[in-house]
C-alpha cells in the first residue's frame, strides 16, 4: 500500500517519473488479493492467502488514496495558508479532509476488487475487470466529485505516440492501458512460482514496448498563424494594494508590451521553427488584476490596443451582469470572463467561466465552510456562466476555457464539438507558487489538445505560457514568473476526432461492464444460476 502510494506520487510532476506508472498500482492489487491468511493450510508454494475482506480492502485502498492525494496535491496547504488566511493547523486539516474525501474513490476500487474476487472464488475475474473498474471510478471522479486532477492516463502525455489513443477514448483509454499492464504484473506475483517467470517476462516486455513509444518521432504539425500571448506576471494583491497609480502603470505596461512584442524575443524560449508574421490574435490571461469590463479605463486601454495593433484580442477580465426581477433592480453578478475585442475596438463577445473552482471562486455550503471565506475574498465570489459556444473572431472560432476547466475532458470536448478551430486556455497558476501544481496543470491541458486534435494556446499569468500542437507537444513556451510576450505558432483545424464526436463513451462502457459484473455476482443472481 505504501509502495503503491509512493509510486503514484512520483509519476506526476514535479518528480514526473511517468515510466513508473506501469507498475504504480500493481503493489496495491497484490495487497488487495493476498492480504488475509484464513488458516494454516500449507500448499506447495507456501501459505495460502486469500483476498482481503471487503472492509479490509476498502481501508487498504483508502489509506493509499489519502497518501496519494496528500502527496500530489500538497499545494492546497500553501494556497489556503497564503490566500485563504487560515492558520497552519487549519491548513493541514483542510488538506487532510480534502485527501480523505477524494480517497473514497481509491477505497471504492479496493472494495470492488475484493467483492469480485470473493464472490467468484477466484482472482481472475477481479484482475480481468480491474482496468474497467479503475476507469469507471475515474469517470465518477470527473462527473460526481468534480475534481479529476491527475487521472492516471495524464502521466503518459509525454509518451506522444501512445497518447494518441486519447483521440478515440479520451484520457480514460490511456488509464485503461496502464492498468492492463499493472494487472499483468500483479498477476505474475499471484500465481504459483513455476508459472511466475513467463508472466513476469510478458509484463516487463509490455512495459518496454509501450514505454519505447516515447521515442517514436511523429511528424511536425505545421503552423500557419501566430498569436501573441501576454504573460502578465501580476502579483496576487489585496484590493487595497491596487492604487490608481499602480493600476494605471500595470495597464500601460501590458499594452506597451503587447505592441512592442518584438523586443521580448530574447526573453522567450521558442523551440519551433515557426515564422514571426503579424499576430492574428493577442491574448491576455486570467489574472488577479481588477480588470472589470465596465471600467472605462481598462476598457479604453484595450480598445485602443486593438485599434492600434489591428488584431483581435481576448482579454481575461471580470465580467458583470445583473439577475433577478427588474422591479427590484436585481443583484449584481461577477463572472470570471474572457472578453473578445475586434480590430476596430468593438467588444463583440464574452465567455463566462462555467465550471468555477470550489473554495477558490465560490464557497459551496458557505455556512458550513465559513473558514474558507478569506480565499474567495481574494479572487471574488463569482457566478457561473452558461454557454460553451466558441467565440467568433472574424470567422475564426476560438474555444476559450478558463484555468481549472482544462482538467475536465468532456467540457473542453464540447468546445471542439461546437466548432472551435483552436483552443485557448487562459489561466492564473500564480496561486500555486513553485509547487508541482503548475506543471500538473500544464500536462492536463496538453491532454485536451490530444483528445480533440486541436492546437492549444495556453496563456497564463505566471507560467507556463505555451503553444501546444495537436500531439500535445509544447512547441513554444515562455519562462515562468516574468512579464513577457510569447509569439505562439498555431493552426486552425476542423478535424473531428472520435472522442470529440462521441465523448466519454469508452469510460461509460467501462462503468457499465463493472456495474453488471458486480450485480451478477450478488447472491440473488448466484442462487438463480444454481436453480437453472
Amino acid at each position: 500500500m505504501l509502495l503503491s502510494a509512493a509510486l503514484q506520487i512520483l509519476i506526476f510532476p514535479l518528480p514526473n517519473l511517468y515510466m513508473l506508472g506501469w507498475v504504480a498500482v500493481a503493489p496495491l492489487l497484490i495487497g488487495l488479493l493476498r492480504s488475509r491468511q484464513p488458516d494454516a493450510l500449507q500448499l506447495q508454494g507456501g501459505i495460502k492467502l486469500r483476498p482481503a475482506a471487503p472492509w479490509q480492502a476498502f481501508l487498504l485502498a483508502y489509506v493509499c488514496g489519502i497518501l496519494w492525494y496528500a502527496g500530489t496535491c500538497y499545494w492546497i496547504y500553501s494556497t489556503m495558508r497564503q490566500y485563504g488566511g487560515v492558520s497552519a493547523p487549519l491548513g493541514v486539516l483542510i488538506l487532510i479532509l480534502f485527501s480523505m474525501y477524494l480517497a473514497l474513490y481509491h477505497g471504492a476500487f479496493g472494495l470492488v476488487i475484493s467483492l469480485l474476487a470473493r464472490q467468484s472464488q477466484s482472482d481472475r475475474l477481479a484482475l480481468l475487470l480491474a482496468p474497467a473498474a479503475w476507469v469507471a471510478l475515474e469517470l465518477a471522479r470527473t462527473r460526481i466529485t468534480g475534481f479529476p486532477w491527475d487521472l492516471l492516463g495524464i502521466s503518459q502525455v509525454d509518451n506522444v505516440s501512445l497518447a494518441r489513443i486519447a483521440t478515440t477514448t479520451g484520457v480514460y483509454g490511456i488509464s485503461f492501458e496502464i492498468m492492463v499492464v499493472n494487472v499483468a504484473l500483479a498477476a505474475a506475483f499471484l500465481v504459483r512460482r513455476e508459472k511466475r517467470r513467463p508472466l513476469l517476462l510478458a509484463a516487463l516486455g509490455a512495459i518496454v514496448v509501450l514505454q519505447s513509444a516515447r521515442w517514436i518521432e511523429l511528424p511536425p504539425s505545421p503552423p500557419d498563424h501566430t498569436a501573441l500571448l501576454i504573460q502578465e506576471n501580476v502579483p496576487v494583491l489585496d484590493n487595497a494594494d491596487w492604487t490608481r497609480e499602480y493600476f494605471d502603470d500595470t495597464l500601460q505596461d501590458l499594452t506597451s508590451i503587447s505592441l512592442t512584442a518584438e523586443l521580448q524575443n530574447s526573453a522567450v524560449q521558442n523551440r519551433s521553427a515557426g515564422n514571426l508574421q503579424r499576430p492574428s490574435l493577442i491574448a491576455w490571461p486570467e489574472s488577479p488584476a481588477p480588470f472589470y469590463t465596465t471600467d472605462p479605463i481598462f476598457r479604453g486601454a484595450v480598445t485602443e490596443l486593438a485599434r492600434e495593433a489591428q488584431t483581435w484580442i481576448v482579454a481575461g477580465s471580470l465580467g458583470t451582469g445583473r439577475t433577478g426581477q427588474p422591479a427590484a433592480g436585481g443583484a449584481a453578478q461577477i463572472f470570471n470572463s474572457a472578453s473578445l475585442i475586434s480590430p476596430g475596438g468593438d467588444w463583440v463577445a464574452r465567455y463566462d467561466k462555467v465550471h468555477l473552482v470550489p473554495f477558490g471562486e465560490y464557497v459551496p455550503f458557505r455556512r458550513l465552510f465559513s473558514f474558507a471565506a478569506g480565499l474567495t475574498s481574494q479572487v471574488g465570489d463569482f457566478s457561473h456562466g452558461t454557454s460553451r459556444e466558441p467565440l467568433n473572431a472574424g470567422g475564426t472560432k476560438l474555444g476559450v476555457f478558463i484555468c481549472y476547466e482544462s482538467i475536465f475532458p468532456d467540457e473542453v470536448r464540447q468546445l471542439a464539438a461546437n466548432g472551435a478551430q483552436v483552443l485557448l486556455n487562459i489561466s492564473n497558476d500564480g496561486w500555486y507558487g513553485d509547487s508541482g501544481a503548475y506543471a500538473q496543470h500544464l500536462k492536463q491541458a496538453r491532454m485536451r489538445a490530444i483528445e480533440n486534435g486541436r492546437w492549444l494556446l495556453r496563456d497564463t499569468n505566471t507560467g507556463v505560457t505555451a503553444s501546444i500542437d495537436p500531439y500535445g507537444r509544447v512547441v513554444a513556451s515562455a519562462p515562468r514568473k516574468i512579464r513577457a510576450a510569447l509569439r505562439a505558432p498555431y493552426a486552425l483545424s476542423d478535424v473531428t476526432t472520435f472522442y470529440t464526436a462521441h465523448g466519454d463513451c469508452f469510460a461509460w462502457l467501462c462503468a457499465i461492464i463493472s456495474l453488471v459484473a458486480l450485480l451478477t455476482r450478488l447472491p440473488i443472481f448466484k442462487k438463480a444460476e444454481r436453480k437453472s
